[in-house]
């Protein structure tokens, strides 16, 4: 039988193996007691089974605050324990939403339970192959912008949101310029009054069309399209017709569903971008990991997915990004190649400084790396900002120190000495 793996971190009052128990049971065939119909034969085919169970070290106070817990007198010591179930992939069959409320759904309720995180979510190449893959991905990006043999290095526009159609047009034809090879709209630009997608796809793809005839070079847009699902589809519709290739979307808030739709209308390349991913993940005792976080999203048939920066603005650990970033750029079911990988995209405070640590996280050079402040308020200028990124790149490249290629590189000397000195 087929099965999808889903870990868990949780932490209880009782016996672990009763709630591992406990959990299987109420996401799959049972409930708190056994009902009429629910046969032997049934429970045999359907019920999820219970994997492991590996005990962690208990605490003294519960992470959460459980009513069931409290209105019973049950209190502490509080047991965490790992636990892994898998559930019957007939249970769901190709549904990412019904998948996602399997794994996840009413576990987080659970009465018993003083903290739940799922952790990880495994799925084999049979079931994987039910759902789109990426068009591009890392592979497919790489032949469509014609980048090889370094990372993709893009920015940013910003402000993030205020710029009229007109302005945003002539700042992205000054980055086309510049060097970089993708810009894409912060999170909160998608469709608003002062640049209405309507007007700014045209006159932004009119700059890039006219960059691209004049030196054979293209650059990738990642327009914000974030809406209701109808009009994601208009909006890549118009990208399409105007010659662009990529669209931009926060994933949190669009969902699975709608995703799984827009991928299947458009050959546009899925830029992912998580903006609120840590109220899913920041505490240690609730919500979701990026491990079965990303195994959802690619599902939906995402290209790019970001992952926060090394030595970022954020609030994540380097080991947390790097980690991120390696599972992207692995296939996402075993016995897959170059189609099922995604590629890895660092922002959030990242400049010159932060390229080695973030070739460090990868292992090659599988990687996107956008700067927004570290491109645009270079002393020197847009141009320069992007070219200490690529001179920091060239450091990596010969195994030297930033400070040593500096010496000769006035854009990266700058850099370091800018950047480096606000800490």
């Amino acid at each position: 039988m087929d099965l999808i793996e889903a870990r868990y971190l949780i932490e209880t009052p009782m016996d672990p193996e009763k709630i591992a128990t406990i959990m299987a049971g109420e996401q799959s065939s049972g409930t708190f007691v056994r009902v009429a119909g629910e046969t032997d034969e049934l429970r045999e085919r359907c019920s999820a089974r219970v994997l492991e169970v590996r005990e962690l070290a208990s605490v003294n106070h519960p992470s959460l605050h459980s009513a069931y817990l409290a209105e019973r007198g049950i209190t502490g010591p509080y047991r965490r324990a790992e636990i892994r179930i898998g559930f019957p992939t007939g249970n769901i069959g190709q549904n990412l939403a019904t998948l996602a409320a399997t794994v996840s759904g009413n576990l987080y309720d659970l009465g018993e339970i003083t903290g739940l995180k799922l952790i990880d979510v495994t799925v084999p190449k049979a079931y994987r192959d039910l759902y789109d893959y990426p068009v591009a991905g890392t592979k497919g990006t790489r032949d469509r912008m014609n980048v090889h043999g370094r990372p993709f290095f893009g920015t940013i526009i910003k402000p993030n949101v205020g710029l009229r159609s007109e302005d945003i047009a002539n700042l992205v034809g000054q980055l086309c310029e510049a060097g970089v090879d993708f810009i894409k709209d912060d999170e909160v630009c998608a469709n608003p009054a002062s640049a209405p997608l309507a007007e700014r796809i045209p006159a932004v793809m009119d700059q890039v069309r006219r960059y691209r005839d004049r030196t054979g070079r293209d650059v990738m847009i990642a327009f914000n399209i974030t809406d209701e699902t109808d009009a994601m589809r208009r909006h890549a519709d118009l990208i399409e017709k105007e010659g662009g290739s990529c669209a931009m979307v926060s994933m949190n808030w669009t969902g699975l569903s709608a995703l799984q739709s827009l991928r299947k209308s458009t050959g546009l390349v899925l830029h992912g971008h998580r903006n609120g991913f840590g109220a899913l993940s920041r505490h240690p005792m609730i919500g979701m990991a990026y491990p079965a976080y990303q195994t959802l999203y690619r599902l939906a048939g995402m290209d790019h997915m970001h992952v926060h920066g090394m030595g970022g603005k954020f609030c994540d650990e380097d080991s947390e990004v790097a980690s991120s970033a390696q599972l992207c750029a692995q296939p996402l079911a075993a016995g897959n190649g170059d189609e099922d990988r995604v590629l890895p995209v660092f922002s959030s405070g990242q400049w010159a400084g932060t390229v080695p640590a973030t070739y460090g996280a990868v292992g090659s050079a599988d990687f996107m790396f956008l700067a927004g402040g570290g491109i645009l308020a270079h002393p020197s200028g847009p141009a320069a900002g992007i070219t200490s990124l690529r001179q920091a790149w060239e450091a990596c490249e010969a195994g030297v120190s930033l400070e040593q290629h500096a010496k000769t590189n006035p854009a990266l000397s700058e850099a370091l000495a800018f950047y480096g000195a606000r800490g």
